[in-house]
């Protein structure tokens, strides 16, 4: 039969032998029973006191309830095991309270083992004693045992090691974070005489140039002011020129409006340079400034081609300024 099958078959035989020998009469209980002697007190009753306290009937009618809940041997203070306990040291000789433990007891040892592998060490030594409680001699409880002091070493250790692990990392982060402290002052500190440099070098920079544009403005000076003296020792050393003859008009024909201007009522002015050969007439001519551009242009060309001047000595030039006024 399998180990699961035997789990859920194990509480109803139990219960089962219970509820045939609850009908028996039950034994008087001896006066005063002797309490089993104990190698080592533990920590905690192994049957809870208030288990202790209760009377057969009770204790009876908690086992199989407890059965039927399939609370074998846990939680603590409310299981068949501790039940059935009581119930034996209350009445010793009764079998079927003994077969019952009996049963109860390789379940006991199969949740010590797994409280066992998780370490769960105060509820593997709980199991254990109950174990122990119902048989001293079982052979699995040396082995229990010595498996419960070489976990908890072995968990010490390791909390240890994990503990050592812990501090060295901390002490690692520290130091790292002492060392990031510091590469990031000298990195500030390198940053800073950086732009010190930077900053040096910049006003040396501007003061090269500084002195480089002083230096240049002092030279253009200076051959500013040869140049000045040079024109002005060639301007004392040239002739004089002869003075422009007098120019006397004879005709100067008005310039004709041009016809878009007048429509539009459009005014300006219109600066001419004309030469005047010897013999008094205009030899050429050009527009310097008109204002509007090159509305009145060809019509002041025109114009100032058609005058006449007395003979003058020598071709002359000259600047005329046409005026266009539509009122005019």
């Amino acid at each position: 039969m399998s180990k699961g099958k035997l789990r859920l078959l194990a509480p109803a035989l139990l219960l089962t032998t219970l509820v045939a020998c609850s009908g028996k009469d039950e034994p008087a209980a001896p006066a005063a029973a002797p309490a089993t002697p104990a190698a080592a007190a533990p920590a905690a009753p192994v049957v809870a006191d208030k288990v202790q306290a209760m009377d057969t009937q009770q204790l009876r009618d908690l086992a199989s309830a407890a059965l039927r809940d399939n609370r074998m041997y846990a939680p603590a203070g409310d299981n068949a095991m501790e039940y059935y306990l009581a119930l034996r040291d209350k009445l010793p000789g009764d079998a079927s309270i003994k077969s019952a433990l009996t049963d109860l007891q390789p379940y006991t040892l199969i949740a010590a083992e797994q409280a066992l592998s998780r370490e769960d060490f105060t509820e593997t030594q709980r199991l254990i004693a109950l174990v122990e409680k119902v048989d001293p001699t079982a052979p699995a409880l040396p082995r229990l045992k010595q498996g419960v002091t070489g976990s908890m070493q072995v968990a010490e250790r390791r909390t240890v090691e994990e503990a050592d692990k812990a501090k060295k990392d901390a002490e690692t982060r520290a130091k790292q974070q002492v060392e990031q402290q510091r590469l990031a002052q000298q990195q500030a500190a390198e940053a800073t005489a950086a732009q010190q440099l930077a900053a040096k070098q910049e006003a040396a920079r501007k003061d090269s140039e500084r002195l480089e544009a002083e230096r240049q403005a002092a030279v253009r000076r200076e051959a500013e002011q040869r140049s000045a003296a040079q024109a002005a020792a060639q301007q004392a050393a040239a002739p004089k020129p002869a003075a422009a003859p007098a120019l006397r008009a004879v005709s100067t024909p008005a310039p004709r409006y041009p016809a878009d201007a007048l429509r539009s009522g459009t005014s300006g002015e219109v600066l001419v340079e004309l030469t005047i050969g010897t013999d008094g007439s205009v030899t050429d001519a050009r527009v310097l400034r008109a204002t509007p551009a090159r509305t009145f242009d060809r019509e002041a060309l025109n114009a100032v081609k058609r005058w006449k001047f007395e003979p003058i000595s020598s071709p002359t030039t000259t600047r005329r300024t046409l005026a266009f006024a539509p009122n005019k």
